[in-house]
């Protein structure tokens, strides 16, 4: 098993399953409204949220070695972190534009 489970118990696997379930369904709904600037900021930490978490599991913490059911939420993070700052581009110059004009 890549994660060494120490104290593990119920009410943490639930917790994760929340969680993953929670984020799961934000990023569902930013890519169906992915002009929604607020919906994209919060989708967009929920990556830097998870990237922070398995790099504090592998590297502070030493609970998790860096396998690949470690690596490959990693990627998934890291790469989409880059993919959505550089969408967050585009969606600032959309924005300017309608401004321009409703002016």
């Amino acid at each position: 098993c890549s994660l060494l489970l120490y104290a593990v118990n119920g009410l943490q696997a639930r917790t994760f399953g929340v969680w993953t379930l929670l984020s799961s369904v934000i990023r569902c709904l930013c890519a169906i409204d992915i002009r929604n600037r607020t919906l994209y900021h919060i989708t967009l930490f929920t990556f830097f949220l998870a990237l922070a978490h398995f790099l504090s599991e592998v590297f502070v913490y030493h609970t998790a070695a860096l396998t690949i059911g470690v690596m490959a939420p990693l990627m998934v993070a890291s790469f989409s972190i880059l993919g959505m700052l550089i969408g967050l581009q585009y969606l600032e110059v959309e924005a300017l534009s309608q401004n321009k004009k409703k002016n």
